[in-house]
């Protein structure tokens, strides 16, 4: 691949070491994702003759704070892919990602993802897997009730009921408010509940200002609560004591009829041999304005100044057979357009079977990454979310008193 920032020949006698941070991927030592590294960086050096590359690899449970520790301790890494940025951006210990790469490669990268990269109207964080939501149903149970996959809220519920009646099933529709990641699970609801094109996106509004209490999210946790969890539909787990990753065993293990996923639970269900579909996640009336997406996060740190060396290794990271064969490994979907173009016009069934998601990919909505504050907005979320649809629990307190959190998080990150 062609470097446009920096030449290859002025890092081969440089005698630099490069050290990344980087999450693990996989579930097991066989699929770690110290396995894709090392046969990154062996193709690297071997270009590359006066540069090593050195890639330690923690677990999500630990890389963030693994970074934190170090950056505190000033031994930051060169390079950290873990899971936010706008923190070390804002104390201004990142690269910009324009001065690392090059032309092509920014320009590959997917716009809206490379937009979520911004901080202060600068990018800093470079988008490196992503993934969005669709509707799992089962088949098999869907078959029994004699019902179709749902378009809207109303055929959701109505959906959950007959699977209810007619099958017994143990979750109709599991809703993992729990607080492994119910940030996610309330944000894919605030989305689908916009669909009548009222507007907003998710947790925020379109200048980015915190909107959790607005009137239309406030309908959206009443519905759940009125017409999904008070009438038993959503199983013998509380909402907010339900993890998703309980809920995707559960479904792995053909006891839920509907739950949101990611294409991870693809792998899952197939190995358990549970017949399932998916289709975009239903919103109030009519499929919802957009998906939920996720990014994980590039970054390059200043301190121990590599610019050039670190430059000319993402450029080699974030080339389209690399790009491709992350994604592949790992079930995600590509944060460049040449890795998207590639993947959406393969038959094969790996890619195939992400299709769903792709597609959704171009408009989806993320996260507000951006803000310094979403990290402690998304904890309160997480620890607080499930009242608001608990026997008794009223959404609107709820939501008012996640928006004072944020407010409050908001202002403590602008001082």
């Amino acid at each position: 691949m062609t470097v446009l920032l920096g030449g290859c020949g002025t890092t081969g006698s440089s005698g630099v070491t490069l050290r990344l941070v980087a999450a693990d991927y996989g579930d097991s030592a066989a699929n770690s994702s110290k396995k894709y590294w090392d046969g990154v960086v062996e193709a690297y050096e071997a270009q590359h003759s006066g540069v090593k590359v050195e890639v330690s690899v923690y677990s999500w449970n630990d890389v963030d704070a693994k970074v934190k520790e170090m950056v505190a301790a000033g031994k930051a890494p060169d390079m950290a892919q873990i899971g936010a940025y706008a923190d070390y951006a804002a104390a201004g210990k990142l690269y910009p990602a324009s001065d690392l790469l090059s032309i092509r490669t920014q320009a590959d990268l997917l716009s809206q993802l490379a937009d979520a990269g911004q901080w202060n109207h600068t990018q800093y964080g470079i988008p490196f897997a992503a993934s969005t939501r669709v509707l799992f149903y089962n088949k098999t149970l869907f078959a029994k009730a004699g019902i179709t996959p749902p378009a809207t809220w109303d055929q959701l519920a109505s959906d959950a009921q007959a699977l209810k009646d007619k099958t017994g099933v143990k979750y109709p529709f599991a809703l993992p408010l729990g607080p492994e990641e119910a940030q996610a699970e309330t944000m894919q609801w605030l989305l689908s509940g916009a669909a009548a094109g009222t507007g907003g996106n998710g947790y925020t509004d379109d200048v980015g200002t915190y909107t959790i209490d607005s009137a239309q999210n406030v309908d959206t946790f009443t519905w759940l609560k009125d017409d999904l969890v008070d009438k038993g539909l959503t199983g013998p787990v509380a909402p907010g004591r339900l993890n998703r990753a309980d809920a995707f065993a559960a479904f792995a293990d053909g006891q839920v009829g509907m739950l949101n996923g990611h294409p991870t639970l693809i792998q899952q269900a197939e190995k358990k041999g549970v017949q399932f579909g998916m289709v975009p996640m239903p919103g109030r009336t009519g499929t919802a304005r957009a998906a939920m997406g996720v990014t994980d996060w590039m970054m390059a740190f200043k301190q121990n100044g590599h610019a050039q060396q670190i430059s000319d290794f993402l450029n080699f990271v974030y080339a389209e057979k690399n790009v491709l064969a992350f994604s592949r490994d790992y079930g995600l979907l590509p944060v460049t357009g040449s890795a998207s173009t590639a993947m959406s016009e393969s038959g094969a069934a790996p890619d195939k079977a992400l299709h769903p998601f792709l597609d959704q990919l171009p408009t989806s909505e993320l996260y507000p990454v951006g803000k310094t504050s979403w990290a402690a907005v998304a904890a309160a979320v997480k620890q607080n979310i499930g009242q608001a649809v608990a026997p008794g629990g009223d959404p609107s307190g709820v939501l008012t008193r996640l928006q004072a959190t944020a407010t409050a998080a908001d202002s403590s990150a602008a001082g």
